[in-house]
């Protein structure tokens, strides 16, 4: 069966985003436009070669709403994702999300489909897409921690900024309980600690 894996990028004290994300704030109320926690992937990718290649090597992905959209309620069926035409999965997303809309297919190999029955559903669809290669959880912190709770995830991949946001926001492992992980790597640089876990 393949592996679940997840990456989330976090602060010092553990917030992945504010509150209130929106188009204008991405990334909520007092983080901007996350470049305090990702610059390590766009203005060092050079020295993270291994850890990004990591996070897209995945057959098949799932993310909450707040990934895909910065809407809530019924879907602006105008909107196609953050990232432009080609999105970096190369491969099945499936969001989560309350309400349904019809799959969206991008550049790349990129197909988003929104899945109403929960994580679940999103797992096994997204295992059925991925063959005989892992599936990853890609976000944000309260689908993740959906994940965590229900004991899905083999393997978390954390990349921990050296920076504290300081506040009110989205937090890794809030509600989650313990989650049965050892940790199984570290990886050091100015930019960003990345932390790896295994069930």
């Amino acid at each position: 069966m393949t592996q679940v894996t997840c990456d989330i990028g976090i602060s010092l004290d553990g917030l992945s985003a504010g509150r209130n994300q929106s188009l204008e704030q991405p990334f909520g109320d007092g983080v901007g436009d996350g470049e305090r926690l990702h610059s390590w992937m766009f203005d060092h990718a050079a020295e993270h070669a291994a850890e990004l290649g990591a996070i897209t090597a995945a057959g098949a992905f799932v993310m909450g709403r707040n990934m895909f959209s910065p809407g809530r309620g019924e879907w602006d069926l105008g909107w196609r994702g953050w990232w432009g035409d080609d999105p970096p999965y190369h491969a099945p997303v499936f969001v989560l999300t309350h309400h349904p809309r019809d799959p969206v297919v991008m550049e790349g190999g990129t197909t988003f489909h929104f899945v109403t029955g929960g994580v679940a559903e999103a797992l096994a669809r997204a295992r059925e897409a991925a063959g005989e290669r892992d599936v990853s959880v890609a976000g944000g912190a309260t689908t993740v921690n959906q994940f965590l709770a229900a004991g899905l995830i083999d393997e978390l991949r954390l990349h921990v900024a050296p920076v504290v946001l300081g506040v009110d926001g989205v937090r890794l492992f809030d509600g989650v309980g313990p989650v049965g992980l050892t940790a199984a790597g570290v990886r050091h640089t100015p930019e960003v600690n990345h932390l790896v876990y295994r069930r």
